[in-house]
């Protein structure tokens, strides 16, 4: 049972030579084997001494902090209670706008079912408890993803969900089944892109064999041996190999590809190439004649991001994907779900609402970007749920394109005004600002990758233009 102090207690006793005690929401702390540890040092620490400290702590730390070093608690105020709820594994925030409106019991959806209500709870659940712990502490250390985070997520069904709809679902246990395979839809695939990035971790959230995503699609749909299809699968899916896509400098005629995500730790490559007939895609696998070394980049190395150079590498001949020369269909059709995914993770926002005018201004401003585009969407979300793949490369890319270039366009404007009102601490990849410093130091990578802004702007309206009717007029 925890024990009970007086405020005078506390004020006594913690405020010793060889004792250091402060009150955090109406909870008493003991710090006197902490304060070597302490960033600030032990000076900081004894401002506060015997003292109230539930201002000044939240003034500089999150309230994650008191969790992690819940262990020096040793006691509570008496008569008191605590007034700061600790979120448990799964909870909603009740912040107004830090979820999506679908999520709260005072707005209706046409979109989602009960279906889709407990995938978010069971992966609100699971990222809580397993994935956000290990991204925090992957982003310090600039290790890559754990073979355990691996092996936990193949087995909760989390790899197979993260690459879509499709048969490879089916007969799968989805998170304990919450949701059957055969119902798994791209609202299902929005909610499992959403949880999956509120880790507050870029690097990591590409780390998280983002390769695979964008890579093993191309297996699926082109690989014409259906028993060397189905090995490669099960193999990616079980976590027991790493696949990625390079294709960055297809186009060139390079031997070498730059920027290719997870390339550091992949055993299979997702590549186009150059071939007498013109352009096509290869899978070829680690061995002789393949180098990949880590890119630094200004997110962390948890990605692993890679420049790779292929020397002299043979490939079968039954590694061909799809056509000869007609490898830009297979790198064409990967790039709606890819794209899309972004705009899914990059839309986020849950940030508190403070009392000054002028806050409430620029929040009124991102709240308006993130609903309009979280409406957008989910509109070209429903238009994926109904239309069939083939037709979806057809119709969607504008939107898709034109729905990406709005939601980075917007990250672009949250991350400054985001900054701004943090302040210094806003630039601080510690303390209060952590996730501020994060988003704005790692928004412009959903503005690059899979597509920049102004090439997928040109595709949007080029699209709509081919569709103009000829006796159409102003």
């Amino acid at each position: 049972m925890a024990k009970s102090f007086t405020r005078d207690e506390v004020a006594k006793q913690g405020n010793t030579e060889d004792s250091l005690w402060f009150v955090v929401d109406s909870k008493v702390y003991d710090v006197s084997d902490f304060v070597d540890a302490h960033p600030g040092g032990e000076a900081v620490l004894r401002q506060v001494a015997g003292q109230d400290a539930t201002a000044a702590f939240y003034n500089l730390h999150r309230h994650e902090v008191l969790v992690k070093y819940e262990d020096l608690q040793i006691g509570t105020i008496e008569g008191e209670k605590p007034t700061v709820a600790t979120p448990q594994p799964g909870d909603l925030s009740l912040v107004p706008y830090a979820e999506p409106l679908w999520l709260s019991p005072s707005f209706k959806s046409p979109y989602y079912k009960e279906s889709h209500r407990k995938l978010q709870k069971a992966m609100r659940t699971f990222n809580d408890k397993y994935i956000s712990p290990e991204a925090q502490a992957r982003e310090a250390d600039g290790k890559y993803i754990s073979q355990e985070l691996v092996d936990r997520m193949s087995k909760a069904g989390i790899l197979h969900m993260r690459l879509g709809p499709g048969k490879h679902l089916h007969g799968v246990n989805l998170l304990d089944g919450v949701v059957r395979g055969e119902e798994f839809d791209y609202f299902h695939d929005l909610i499992m892109s959403q949880e999956s990035s509120r880790a507050n971790a870029r690097g990591f959230q590409d780390g998280q064999l983002a390769g695979m995503i964008i890579g093993l699609p191309c297996i699926m749909n082109y690989m014409k041996d259906e028993k060397r299809k189905r090995a490669l699968m099960n193999e990616v899916f079980s976590g027991k190999k790493y696949m990625c896509l390079a294709i960055t400098e297809a186009f060139a005629g390079s031997d070498a590809r730059k920027w290719i995500t997870n390339g550091v730790y992949s055993d299979y490559f997702i590549t186009g190439v150059r071939t007498e007939k013109g352009l096509s895609v290869l899978l070829i696998e680690r061995g002789e004649g393949i180098e990949t070394k880590p890119i630094k980049t200004s997110y962390s190395p948890s990605a692993g991001t890679a420049y790779i150079t292929f020397d002299n590498v043979k490939v079968p001949v039954e590694n061909l994907l799809g056509e000869e020369n007609k490898g830009i269909y297979v790198i064409l059709s990967n790039f709606n779900h890819e794209r899309w995914t972004m705009a899914c993770t990059s839309v986020l926002f849950g940030k508190r609402l403070i009392d000054q005018p002028v806050i409430r201004q620029k929040l009124a401003k991102m709240i308006a970007l993130v609903e309009a585009n979280q409406s957008w969407l989910e509109t070209i979300t429903y238009q994926m749920c109904n239309m069939p793949y083939s037709e979806q490369a057809k119709h969607l890319g504008g939107p898709v394109g034109l729905l990406k270039m709005s939601i980075t366009r917007a990250a672009h404007e949250i991350a400054d005004e985001s900054v701004q009102i943090f302040g210094g601490r806003g630039l601080t990849q510690s303390g209060m600002g952590r996730v501020i410093e994060m988003f704005h130091r790692t928004y412009k990578f959903d503005a690059i990758l899979g597509g920049a802004e102004e090439v997928l702007a040109d595709l949007g309206v080029r699209q709509a233009m081919a569709k103009m009717p000829k006796n159409a007029k102003l």
